[in-house]
């Protein structure tokens, strides 16, 4: 169903970019509960695996890894790796397992990820990426994407972004996915990389404006529909991380305001979203896995609603974790409706 024009987003291009607005890659949280239940709330919206390293998928459980459900395309497999012929042999496992592309880790300046010599220390050796990806170009015939940040360390030359991705462009990457800050390999965590390094969204901006043939997806710091829609009047896409996590619901804007697209029926309401994703716990139920290890991706569903922390306390309570998701969500309801009650008496 298309909506009328004045409520379109007056930056929505004619065709839309496939990387318009995706949702990161984040370690032990997109896995493909998560992603099943973010489908419920955006159709276009791209989606991305948790990381998966070369060795896990030629030494490991393929299954494990590289299993999805069919509704949750377009997704991408995102790789870590450095060496060019173990990343052809992931991505061509990737498109055989149904993957809409591959993506490169060269962002995650982790201790463990550095060891392996691959995530952000990469961006030191941008031949060494080109060549990785030129391997997996022959290999494939799904897109091959690159995901990284603006500079390693405290090192704030733009010109060491602008060669490695004028380098990388060479084996064949069209896609660039930036995150606007720089890593640095020493002192700071994880968390702590992905709030102290300072965002420089203007260097991701000049990427576009020397590059503007490449496709150009900005990451970091953006969490508004104001933000989302100020970038992409200077990029091609924008990816959200925890933003999108802790605030699913905002998802259920996303194809009207940045694709033009009508909502998915399940993204009309929060019971609608929570119906169809009690349909997916009771299927996880009924092959004997734990529904509440893949309900922890939809705390954050009715986030600000009246209720809402009653309904929580009631999906994460454990002491029930052995009845049926479709018995817990109408305790939980009912929870959440006396809350909501109690607000309007307050």
């Amino acid at each position: 169903m298309a909506l009328p024009e004045e409520t379109l987003d007056p930056t929505l291009d004619a065709k839309p970019s496939s990387w318009r607005l995706c949702v990161a890659p984040m370690m032990d949280w997109t896995d493909r509960h998560c992603r099943v239940f973010h489908r419920l709330l955006s159709r276009h919206a791209r989606l991305y695996t948790e990381m998966v390293t070369t060795g896990a998928l030629l030494h490991g459980d393929v299954p494990r890894h590289l299993d999805f459900d069919a509704c949750e395309h377009p997704v991408a497999l995102q790789l870590g790796g450095s060496e060019p012929a173990d990343l052809a042999a992931c991505a061509r496992l990737g498109e055989r397992w149904g993957y809409d592309e591959i993506n490169l880790n060269c962002g995650c300046p982790s201790e463990r990820v550095q060891r392996g010599a691959f995530g952000a220390c990469l961006m030191a050796e941008p031949t060494l990426v080109r060549d990785g990806v030129k391997a997996m170009v022959d290999a494939v015939g799904i897109p091959v994407t690159v995901k990284h940040r603006i500079g390693i360390d405290r090192g704030e030359d733009y010109g060491f972004v602008r060669d490695f991705v004028g380098t990388v462009a060479e084996g064949g990457c069209r896609v660039f996915i930036v995150h606007a800050r720089n890593a640095w390999l020493q002192g700071l965590s994880p968390k702590e990389n992905r709030e102290i390094p300072p965002l420089r969204h203007e260097a991701v901006h000049r990427l576009k404006h020397d590059f503007p043939e490449l496709t150009i997806v900005i990451n970091g710091g953006l969490n508004t529909e104001a933000q989302i829609a100020a970038q992409l009047e200077a990029v091609d896409g924008v990816m959200v991380g925890r933003h999108a996590y802790h605030e699913p619901w905002s998802l259920a804007d996303w194809d009207a305001r940045f694709f033009g697209a009508g909502p998915l029926p399940t993204a009309l309401s929060r019971e609608a979203a929570e119906a169809a994703w009690v349909d997916h716990l009771e299927a996880v139920h009924a092959a004997g896995r734990s529904w509440m290890s893949a309900m922890r991706h939809a705390m954050g569903l009715w986030n600000g609603q009246p209720g809402a922390r009653r309904w929580r306390q009631v999906w994460s309570d454990h002491r029930l974790r052995e009845r049926s998701p479709r018995e817990v969500q109408r305790l939980a309801t009912e929870a959440r409706c006396q809350g909501l009650a109690a607000a309007l008496a307050a």
